[in-house]
């Protein structure tokens, strides 16, 4: 496979450069989000204030990305997290990544910051730093449309008025509905001085054995659509999890105080407002809503996090302020999560109309929200309290976040309460970024009657209990997901085509070794494939721990130990602190960690020689 170039855009000395990395990195880390954090942990000094120009900013597309392989639209967006501190990593759809590759470039870094406003134009193995007067304060879907009008067909990653703002959780976009949403990404962006990335481009991916190729990609795409889950996310997209997840009390609800909510969000409701369905680059599933509303979606995420955990009983009110949300340019997940938790602390009278400037919160009032959301934006009042993130805590009175669904400062982009769910709760717990449904989700577990044998062929252990309720061998099962999870995320593909998320029979290992084999003429054995993911999560462990993490961190929010889950199946569970270390330790000992969670010397020498900085 032709190896697309890596370039350094240095924005205070204005001096760009181009480089090739090693094809032993390559090799080793494939692509995506673990050279993405490999890069940042040689890069980055330890300390440095997200929001200065000393941090460090990756844009990296996967292995995959942009070839023809089934769902290959990802890529990977990195740097130190404005919203936590630890790592800032979020992966991406669309067309962005593929029309990058095409441009010429697998891999962007940015480092300082621009003199004034501007934005990045790459074409054709050219980049340019350009004057982003007329763009700045634009909204995401104004700052896309404007560059489609002033230069022609192109692709563009942008950030909105709030991350201009240095809103802690400004998010990044790429089309009307793709977002980079977790860590603060587009926030990092916008303290840069850049608006967007622009590429543009003619070229095209070298494949070693063309011919053999695309028919080893028709193969799979009869494959995939061969499964029964395949056609239903086409036909509903993610919204068909929540009726599933509602029926036996999954669903946060009133941050978390409840754990179900009304049928109104279910799949067949969401169908009532969606105009049609649209797809990423080199996807056939389509599973995105264009919804009748002006926007994109609501996915699964958004109907939870902008919808059932605030209280809304009118769907047509979450879709509102998703749009609402997108198009400014925020998180949907923390978003929704800080505006909840304020309104839980209003309601319990730790903040009182003094602070919000006269604004009452109550659960379920979309006026209100729709108008803090504005707030927040603009850094207005309440709203520039709230814009800090997990850091508002001291001034809402809650200087512990014993009321913020959050792990390491991230709020919880899961919709599932996780006190019924053991390895949702351990797996939330661990993420490298923060409370997370996409780095180590064990759909599995909770949504599939599988014998008993088949999961564990599948996750290659035994000794796991199929109760949901318990931890025994749970941490194999996080365990398994986060590896698989991570090589997706190097190998460029959609995890909704990839064993574990959606499905036990999607595409896994052996599939990513024959598409490397035939991409590259790569010979990947089984065992070599396998360390691609848990050499990733070394790297992030131990960038992480240079951040000042600590065992502390690897925890839950505090309602999930305390608070028994009050309705449905999930009544009276919740995670039990004993156990939970128990399990901590036993997820480390898999790592092969000490037990405070630290990468081991010998472990740390081998990653930091991997070669790829000239």
């Amino acid at each position: 496979m032709h190896n697309k170039k890596l370039g350094i855009i240095d924005l205070t000395k204005e001096k760009i450069t181009t480089e090739a990395p090693s094809d032993e990195l390559r090799k080793k880390l494939l692509g995506g989000r673990g050279m993405n954090v490999w890069y940042l942990n040689k890069l980055l000094p330890k300390n440095v204030d997200p929001l200065s120009p000393k941090n460090v900013m990756i844009i990296g597309t996967g292995f995959m990305t942009g070839t023809l392989a089934p769902s290959s639209s990802r890529f990977s967006t990195t740097a130190r997290s404005p919203e936590t501190g630890f790592l800032g990593d979020t992966n991406c759809g669309g067309f962005f990544g593929a029309e990058l590759r095409y441009a010429g470039f697998d891999r962007l870094i940015l480092l300082g910051k621009a003199k004034k406003p501007s934005y990045i134009y790459v074409n054709d193995g050219a980049i340019e730093v350009r004057d982003a007067d007329g763009y700045w304060g634009m909204d995401t879907y104004e700052v896309q449309q404007a560059f489609n009008r002033d230069l022609g067909e192109c692709v563009s990653l942008v950030c909105g008025p709030a991350a201009e703002k240095l809103v802690r959780y400004g998010c990044l976009r790429t089309g009307v509905k793709n977002a980079g949403g977790r860590c603060g990404l587009g926030t990092v962006m916008g303290s840069k001085n850049i608006k967007g990335v622009v590429a543009a481009g003619t070229g095209g991916i070298e494949i070693a054995h063309p011919d053999q190729f695309l028919a080893y990609v028709e193969e799979l795409k009869d494959y995939l659509m061969g499964s029964k889950i395949t056609p239903i996310l086409g036909s509903v997209g993610t919204p068909l999890l929540y009726e599933v997840s509602n029926a036996f009390g999954g669903i946060r609800t009133n941050n978390s105080q409840l754990n179900a909510w009304t049928d109104a969000y279910n799949a067949s409701e969401v169908e009532k407002h969606v105009e049609k369905m649209v797809s990423c680059s080199s996807c056939f599933v389509h599973c995105r809503h264009r919804n009748t509303l002006n926007g994109e979606g609501p996915e699964y995420t958004a109907l939870s996090l902008l919808g059932t955990n605030i209280g809304l009983e009118k769907l047509t009110d979450c879709i509102k302020l998703q749009n609402q949300v997108n198009q400014l340019g925020l998180d949907v997940s923390s978003t929704g999560t800080y505006l909840a938790w304020a309104t839980e602390l209003f309601e319990r009278g730790m903040i009182d109309t003094k602070l919000t400037g006269g604004l009452k919160l109550s659960f379920g009032d979309y006026e209100t929200y729709t108008k803090l959301i504005d707030m927040i934006n603009e850094r207005k009042g309440f709203g520039d309290i709230l814009a800090e993130g997990q850091y508002a805590a001291p001034k809402l009175n809650d200087p512990n976040q014993d009321y913020l669904i959050a792990v390491k400062g991230l709020p919880q982009s899961d919709p599932h309460d996780v006190r019924y769910m053991r390895a949702f709760a351990l797996g939330i717990a661990t993420s490298s970024r923060g409370a997370d449904h996409l780095r180590s989700r064990p759909t599995l577990e909770i949504f599939f009657k599988l014998p008993q044998e088949v999961k564990e062929k599948i996750y290659g252990f035994t000794g796991i209990s199929p109760d949901p309720t318990s931890f025994k061998g749970k941490e194999k099962v996080v365990y398994f997901s986060e590896n698989i999870y991570a090589t997706i995320d190097c190998m460029g593909i959609c995890k909704f085509q990839c064993q574990g998320f959606n499905s036990p029979h999607f595409l896994g290992y052996p599939h990513f070794r024959k598409l490397i084999k035939l991409a590259a003429d790569w010979d990947y054995s089984d065992k070599v494939i396998r360390e691609v993911g848990p050499r990733v999560l070394d790297i992030e462990r131990i960038f992480n721990l240079k951040q000042g993490m600590t065992k502390a961190h690897d925890t839950l929010p505090r309602r999930y130990f305390d608070d028994p889950a009050p309705l449905k199946l999930a009544k009276g569970h919740h995670i039990d602190r004993k156990e939970f270390a128990k399990v901590l330790d036993k997820y480390y000992n898999l790592h092969g960690w000490t037990l405070e969670g630290n990468v081991k010397p010998a472990r740390m020498a081998e990653l930091e020689n991997l070669g790829g900085i000239a």
